[in-house]
């Protein structure tokens, strides 16, 4: 797997989003209601059960995530609507920006406003898409094990591509793969930490510190916004 840690990325996102855990549950329950629209079994909705499982990591009380799956069937849930906006950073620097909004016109305007402060600018639809390809990630503690061992089995549970880094593994699937991945290494006794569909960029750019602080900020920004539920960029930051 080319590209930089997703661990710190991970680590990032945490410390921006503890500062603001209102928003973070927010952004969580309308992932859930979205995700709820399909089917409201997580057993056989894969999508829901990610969408809750990344809300129990972050702590989300289960009242809040009973609530947003109730609220799939009501007015406003189905008033909620996921949108995905493609853009251009700074230093030529590809963006994918998803939204969970109930106003569609409200939104684009507001994200391509950022896009404009950080000096980028909101692409036409598939402007940048081709240089992203739809993943499974799963990141893993090492546990006790050593770096092969943890290799090994990602393998033999079916990974695509797998990154060792100091933090643990950094495991890469297929979008249909990654239940039955993550479900084959737990019953190894490895600890999944986070399991995510993920946009990767085929090939990233390459920036200095200064670069990637002025990139940095504008995907803050956008994960700051209160529809914004992911970013992904080309950036190698």
């Amino acid at each position: 797997m080319s590209g930089h840690s997703k661990w710190s990325q991970i680590k990032h996102k945490k410390g921006a989003a503890d500062k603001k855990k209102g928003q973070l549950f927010s952004k969580l329950a309308r992932s859930i209601t979205i995700a709820a629209r399909d089917g409201t079994d997580p057993g056989s909705n894969f999508k829901l059960r990610l969408a809750i499982e990344q809300a129990r990591a972050a702590a989300m009380p289960k009242e809040n995530i009973e609530r947003a799956i109730e609220k799939a069937a009501g007015t406003e849930g189905q008033a909620l609507e996921h949108a995905t906006y493609e853009g251009f950073g700074p230093f030529a620097t590809a963006f994918i920006v998803e939204v969970a909004t109930d106003s569609r016109n409200r939104t684009s305007s507001e994200i391509r406003h950022l896009f404009e402060k950080h000096a980028g600018s909101l692409g036409q639809p598939n402007s940048v898409a081709w240089n992203f390809e739809n993943k499974g990630l799963l990141l893993v503690e090492k546990s006790g094990k050593t770096d092969s061992e943890l290799e090994l089995a990602a393998i033999e549970a079916g990974a695509e591509d797998v990154k060792i880094s100091p933090e643990g593994l950094e495991v890469s699937t297929t979008p249909l793969d990654l239940h039955s991945v993550k479900t084959k290494l737990e019953t190894e006794g490895l600890k999944v930490v986070s399991a995510e569909l993920i946009r990767e960029a085929k090939s990233l750019v390459k920036l200095d510190d200064k670069q990637k602080q002025q990139v940095q900020t504008l995907v803050d920004a956008l994960n700051e916004h209160d529809d914004v539920i992911a970013v992904y960029t080309s950036a190698e930051l």
